[in-house]
C-alpha cells in the first residue's frame, strides 16, 4: 500500500487531500508548513509527496530543492496557485516530478498520483549503458551524466525522457508518446509539462540552447533527438 505525505498549509485543503487519498486506499501523513515537511521526508519513508508552493517557514520550492540535495528520490508533486511558466520550469529545475495548478479537480490530481505511483514502481527506462548526448556524457544504468568529467545534475525524470528519445534517435517523438511512456498517464494532461522538463534539458545538453541541435522541436508535434 503506497504512503503519501501531503504538505499544505490551509486546514481544509489539507483534509479535503487526506480523505481522498485514504478512501483511494493509501497511507496518508501530513504537515502544515515546510519545515515540519521536510523533516518527515528526511527521517520518514514515502512513495510520493504532494508538496503545495506557498507555505509558512519553508517554501516548497526550498523543501523540494533541500530533498534533492539530500539524496531523496521520492516522486514530488507541486501544488501551486501560481500560473507564471517560471514557477514552472522552476520547480521542475529543483527535482519535482510534476505541478498541477490550483483549483484542480480531484478526479484529476488521482490521475497524476496514481500514474506516477504506476511508473515509480516500474524498472527505469533502460538505454545503452553509455552514450554521449550534446555536451554530456550519460551513463544510464547509474543515472550519472557528466561535462569534461564534471558532474552534471539531471533529475530521475530527465534521465527517463533522454533515454527514451535516444531509443528513438532521429525519430519523431510526441508530446502525447513521452507522456505515455515516461509520465504513464492514461489521460491527456497539458503537454507543457513535457515542453518544460526540455527546457531545462537543453540548457544542460545544448551549446546553444536558444539554437537547438540536439533535442530539435518538431512543430505541432513533439521533438526529435538527433545523433
Amino acid at each position: 500500500m503506497a504512503k503519501l505525505l501531503i504538505i499544505e498549509d490551509e486546514p481544509s485543503m489539507q483534509l479535503g487531500l487526506k480523505d481522498n487519498m485514504e478512501l483511494e486506499g493509501y497511507l496518508v501523513e501530513t504537515a502544515s508548513d515546510g519545515e515540519e515537511g521536510l523533516f518527515k521526508i528526511k527521517t520518514n519513508s514515502f512513495d510520493l509527496i504532494l508538496l503545495d508552493v506557498m507555505l509558512p517557514k519553508l517554501s516548497g520550492f526550498d523543501v523540494c530543492k533541500a530533498a534533492r540535495s539530500a539524496g531523496i528520490s521520492t516522486p514530488i508533486v507541486l501544488l501551486t496557485a501560481r500560473g507564471e511558466e517560471i514557477d514552472k520550469i522552476l520547480g521542475l529545475e529543483f527535482g519535482a516530478d510534476d505541478y498541477i495548478t490550483k483549483p484542480f479537480s480531484v478526479r484529476e490530481l488521482l490521475a497524476r498520483v496514481k500514474a506516477i505511483l504506476r511508473r515509480s514502481q516500474l524498472q527505469p527506462v533502460k538505454d545503452i549503458a553509455r552514450t554521449t548526448i550534446g555536451r554530456l556524457n550519460i551513463d544510464f544504468e547509474s543515472f550519472h551524466a557528466t561535462e569534461n568529467q564534471i558532474e552534471i545534475k539531471l533529475s530521475h525524470k530527465e534521465f527517463e525522457i533522454l533515454s527514451y528519445l535516444h531509443q528513438h534517435k532521429n525519430q519523431v517523438v510526441s508530446r502525447y508518446d513521452l507522456l505515455e511512456k515516461v509520465w504513464g498517464y492514461d489521460e491527456q494532461p497539458t503537454t507543457r509539462t513535457v515542453d518544460n522538463f526540455v527546457v531545462r534539458l537543453r540548457q544542460k545538453v545544448e551549446l546553444n540552447p536558444n539554437q537547438p541541435r540536439v533535442i530539435l522541436t518538431v512543430h505541432g508535434t513533439g521533438y526529435k533527438l538527433v545523433v
